[in-house]
C-alpha cells in the first residue's frame, strides 16, 4: 500500500486555476503591514516580542520584548509570501538579515532557539529556512536546515506528535502541526525526512479526531468533526485545532478524506463566531491568529466557493482590525510583530509565492 509518506514526496495535486480572492484593499493592507515590520526589525535581523507560553486563555511571559525566533521566522515568511526574494528588491535585505539571525541561533543538537523560545519557534524557523533555501540555494542554509529537521525527527514521541520542548514524552496537536509543515517544506527542497515520521504524525492526527462514537464523552461545545488537543477522548477540542488537523493531513499528502470533510463542516459553521470573539473583541488573541494561519491554508488547498467565502470573511475582519501604523494588535500573545506577521501571511497566501502554500 502506498504510504502517506510517499504521498508527501509527490507534488500537490493539480487543481483548476482559481481567481485571486485578494482584493486591492487587502493587498494594500498587507503592504502596510510589511512596511511596519521592516521599520521594526532589529539590527541583528530579529523581531522583538514577548517570549512565553499559553496558559489556558492567557499568555505567560518569561522574557519581555526580546529577540524572538518564532516571530522572526513568521515575519520573514510574510515577506517571502509577498514575493520579496532574499537579497533582492526593496525588502531583500530584511529577509537576508532575518535568515542570518536564525542561522546564528542553532545549537549543536540542531535546536533553533534564543531567549528560551521553544519547539513552536523551532518549527517556524525550520519552515522559513526551507523556503529561503528553495529560493536562493545558500550554501550555509542547507546543513543548518538538515540539523534542524533531524532534531524534529528525533523529538517525535511514540504517539507520533511533538511537545513544547525537544525529546519529551507527551505531545499535542498545535505543536505537531508546526512540525509537519516544516518537514513538508524541507522535504520539498531535498532535505532527508524519514517516511515513518510522517506516517506516525498522520496516525496521531487520526487518533485526535472527534467521531460520532465519542458522543457520550463530549462536552456541549465539542462536536464530531473537530480535532482534539491530544488523542485522549476527553481532551479539549477547538476551531484552531481543527484547522491545524486538516492542515497536517494536507501537509502529509492527504487531500480527500472523511476526517478532512467533517472538519471543514465544523469550520464552516463555527469560524465566524470564534473569529469575532477572539479577533476584534479580544483585540487580537493569539488563538485568532493561530487558528486562521492554519484555516487559510486548509481552505486554500480546498479551493472553490468554500475557499472564496472563507477568504472574503477573514480579509474583511483583518481590514477592520488593522491599526493606523500598519500593525495588527495582539493583546494576549507575543505582541504586535506576531499579529502583523501572521495577518500579512494570511492575506498574501492567495499570491502563492511560497511553495508550501501552493496547491
Amino acid at each position: 500500500m502506498l504510504t502517506t509518506a510517499l504521498l508527501l514526496l509527490a507534488q500537490v495535486a493539480v487543481a483548476p486555476p482559481q481567481p485571486s480572492v485578494l482584493s486591492p484593499e487587502g493587498l494594500a493592507a498587507a503592504n502596510r503591514g510589511l512596511a511596519y515590520l521592516a521599520s521594526n526589525q532589529r539590527e541583528n535581523g530579529a523581531w522583538s516580542a514577548d517570549v512565553g507560553y499559553k496558559l489556558e486563555d492567557s499568555y505567560r511571559v518569561w522574557n519581555y520584548d526580546s529577540a524572538h525566533v518564532g516571530v522572526t521566522a513568521l515575519a520573514g515568511m510574510a515577506f517571502l509570501a509577498g514575493g520579496h526574494v532574499p537579497g533582492r528588491g526593496p525588502y531583500g535585505k530584511v529577509v537576508e538579515r532575518a535568515t542570518n539571525y536564525l542561522l546564528k541561533h542553532i545549537r549543536s543538537d540542531g535546536y533553533i532557539t534564543d531567549n528560551e523560545t521553544r519547539m513552536y519557534s523551532h518549527a517556524f524557523a525550520t519552515l522559513f529556512l526551507a523556503e529561503v533555501y528553495g529560493m536562493n540555494q545558500r550554501d550555509d542554509v542547507r546543513p543548518t536546515l538538515q540539523k534542524a529537521v533531524d532534531l524534529i525527527v528525533a523529538s517525535q514521541n511514540t504517539q507520533g506528535g511533538w511537545r513544547y520542548q525537544p525529546h519529551v514524552a507527551d505531545a499535542d496537536m498545535s505543536v505537531a502541526a508546526c512540525q509537519v509543515m516544516a518537514l513538508r517544506a524541507a522535504r520539498n527542497i531535498g532535505i532527508r525526512v524519514p517516511r515513518q515520521t510522517i506516517d506516525k504524525a498522520v496516525k496521531y492526527v487520526r487518533d485526535s479526531a472527534v467521531r460520532e462514537e465519542d458522543s457520550l464523552f463530549l462536552s456541549p461545545y465539542t462536536v464530531p468533526g473537530m480535532f482534539r488537543y491530544q488523542p485522549q477522548v476527553r481532551s479539549r477540542a477547538s476551531e484552531p485545532l481543527t484547522a491545524a488537523g486538516i492542515t497536517i493531513l494536507h501537509g502529509a499528502g492527504v487531500y480527500a478524506d472523511a476526517d478532512i470533510e467533517n472538519g471543514f463542516r465544523v469550520l464552516d459553521r463555527r469560524l465566524e463566531p470564534f473569529s469575532m470573539e477572539y479577533g476584534p473583541r479580544y483585540n487580537g488573541h493569539y488563538y485568532f491568529y493561530y487558528g486562521h494561519y492554519y484555516a487559510v491554508q486548509a481552505y486554500h488547498i480546498a479551493g472553490g466557493k468554500r475557499y472564496e467565502k472563507y477568504f472574503r470573511f477573514i480579509e474583511r475582519v483583518l481590514l477592520q482590525m488593522q491599526k493606523e501604523d500598519g500593525s495588527w494588535p495582539n493583546r494576549i500573545g507575543p505582541g504586535p510583530a506576531y499579529g502583523t506577521a501572521t495577518a500579512c501571511l494570511i492575506l498574501q497566501i492567495p499570491k502563492e509565492y511560497l511553495p508550501i502554500f501552493q496547491r
